[in-house]
């Protein structure tokens, strides 16, 4: 029966296979056959479980599958979202990810329910990379992540970070990065998410206590087990990275990374392009401050992590405020919002840059996905330079604690 099903799902649905997915060749959206077999179940489970219908449950699993993807990929939206290779070593990801963060921690409280539907139009839309860390929520938003992608593994790549260790109270006690450590991390992470394999694993920060080459041996070893894909660092300096991926190749480098923090330009963007290093941009938004959002502090949660950051500060705020101005006089021009030319701006510094823009809103979600579709030419980006250019924000981008873990 498996082969007649698998003779006229070919034929009926005029499917290919691409990376070992059912894709469907109107929308454009992969359908794992999990799914399908779940559908299938509920089908059949609807018609009273009467035997010899599996064919025709299978059938119809598909139909309304594929109907409810059509309604999900509206007239307006990418029908084919674009991807970038990271690194050398086969990670092709799209254009746009995911951050998850701040589902569950940092920017005040968080809706479950709408961080799910969030994901789940993310993946409707094309984006393949979900970006969550173990600290997130001490653990919840990798149990989030791996709820949400119950059933739909293989339309994402997960990436999970290590390294940053916190205390029943939510306090940062320590960096660690020691092969025992990094072994518990993955298969504690690997628990929350649900999975057998991350795609993309991070050191979250560098551990100043160890040399860098025992802590991705480690990692190393959980590639050669399966039980990672590809290797990353976050915020690590241009030395760490080249003694690191002299151990094992390094895909890609997480690095904050907007118009208002273009520190990455200097010394740590270069040498990643010296190594073939692919480079993910998060907070690409400045932490929401850029999309023109935040008036004031007290558009902020009472908890909200941002508070405590010298850019959101008394006086640096106000300074701040006058480039969002400059940002969204420059996307009024563009007919986009100030979210979306911040993020093409980013987009438009390199084919090996993918912003990984947070949200826990489906809203601003397709908000930022509409950033693909704006076109900066190089007088726009010029004029941006002239505007923005490197230095212009009021502020370090973290307390003065924060900062000496970065760029080691």
């Amino acid at each position: 029966m498996k082969k007649q099903r698998n003779k006229k799902q070919t034929a009926a649905n005029n499917a290919t296979r691409v990376d070992g997915l059912e894709k469907d060749t109107q929308t454009n959206a992969p359908i794992p056959e999990d799914r399908i077999r779940q559908r299938a179940y509920e089908v059949s489970q609807a018609r009273g479980g009467a035997p010899g219908c599996e064919l025709d449950d299978w059938l119809q699993a598909e139909r309304e599958l594929k109907e409810e993807m059509a309604r999900a990929h509206p007239a307006d939206g990418p029908a084919d979202l674009k991807t970038r290779l990271l690194g050398t070593q086969g990670l092709r990801v799209s254009v746009l990810g995911l951050g998850c963060m701040g589902m569950s921690d940092f920017y005040g409280p968080g809706d479950e329910g709408e961080a799910i539907a969030t994901i789940h139009r993310a993946i409707e839309l094309g984006l393949t990379l979900l970006d969550t860390a173990d600290m997130y929520g001490m653990g919840r938003n990798e149990e989030l992540v791996g709820k949400a992608i119950k059933g739909r593994r293989d339309q994402v790549l997960i990436a999970t970070k290590f390294g940053v260790v916190r205390d029943s109270t939510g306090k940062i006690v320590a960096i660690e990065g020691s092969p025992a450590y990094v072994r518990a991390a993955c298969e504690a992470s690997l628990k929350r998410l649900g999975t057998d394999t991350i795609d993309l694993y991070y050191q979250h920060r560098v551990d100043r206590r160890r040399p860098i080459e025992e802590t991705v041996e480690a990692m190393a070893g959980l590639v050669r087990e399966g039980k990672v894909r590809f290797l990353g660092l976050s915020e690590a300096g241009p030395d760490t990275l080249r003694r690191a991926h002299a151990v094992h190749p390094i895909s890609a480098l997480q690095t904050e990374y907007s118009l208002w923090t273009r520190d990455p330009e200097a010394t740590v963007l270069p040498a990643a392009r010296a190594l073939g290093i692919g480079f993910i941009a998060y907070s690409p938004l400045g932490r929401g401050f850029l999309t023109g959002r935040i008036r004031q502090p007290d558009d902020l949660a009472p908890d909200d992590w941002r508070r405590q950051t010298p850019r959101f500060q008394e006086g640096n705020f106000q300074r701040n405020l006058r480039l969002v101005a400059e940002i969204e006089r420059l996307a009024g021009e563009k007919g986009c919002t100030a979210a979306q030319l911040a993020l093409a701006w980013v987009l438009a510094q390199g084919e090996d840059v993918v912003p990984i823009p947070g949200t826990k809103r489906r809203s601003y979600l397709e908000e930022n996905v509409g950033a693909i579709e704006v076109t900066l030419t190089p007088e726009d980006l010029a004029r941006i330079d002239r505007v923005l250019p490197p230095g212009a924000a009021a502020g370090c981008r973290y307390n003065e604690d924060q900062m000496q873990a970065l760029n080691r």
